[in-house]
């Protein structure tokens, strides 16, 4: 007898299937606002020392995690380069060439994120996989 009663939902009460209902919309709709956000802050990856604040704040999404360690090598690099600028002469005509070079890698590792690709930056990629963090 219990079983032919149908029970409603008291005033303030929510049923199981509204309640499932709102939680996938919910999940579709901030699904790509998520990677959006992902988008903006792995941005900050090809930034120079903003490198740091993806690799600090999202290790657990592995695409930011990727473009993050890619773009610490190419800071690190560019640090390097600063110090080579120094040097009269030698450094003078490097550090110039060099640095041209660190922003058409900056602008790739851009591209890539923009196309949600996980491609290793040329030259320096392959050192990102040695980075444990």
């Amino acid at each position: 007898m219990d079983e032919d009663i149908k029970k409603e939902p008291i005033e303030g009460e929510v049923s199981e299937e509204k309640t499932e209902e709102r939680i996938e919309s919910e999940q579709i709709s901030e699904t790509p606002k998520k990677v959006e956000d992902d988008k903006f802050i792995t941005f900050l990856s090809y930034i120079g020392v903003l490198c740091l604040i993806p690799l600090l704040t999202k290790k657990d999404d592995a695409f930011v995690f990727f473009h993050a360690k890619q773009g610490l090598v190419l800071f690190i690099v560019e640090v390097i380069t600063a110090f080579v600028a120094t040097i009269p002469v030698f450094g003078w005509v490097i550090a110039p060439m060099a640095i041209l070079l660190w922003v058409a890698l900056s602008i790739i590792g851009i591209i890539n994120i923009t196309n949600g690709d996980k491609k290793e930056l040329p030259i320096l990629g392959k050192y990102a996989d040695k980075i444990k963090i």
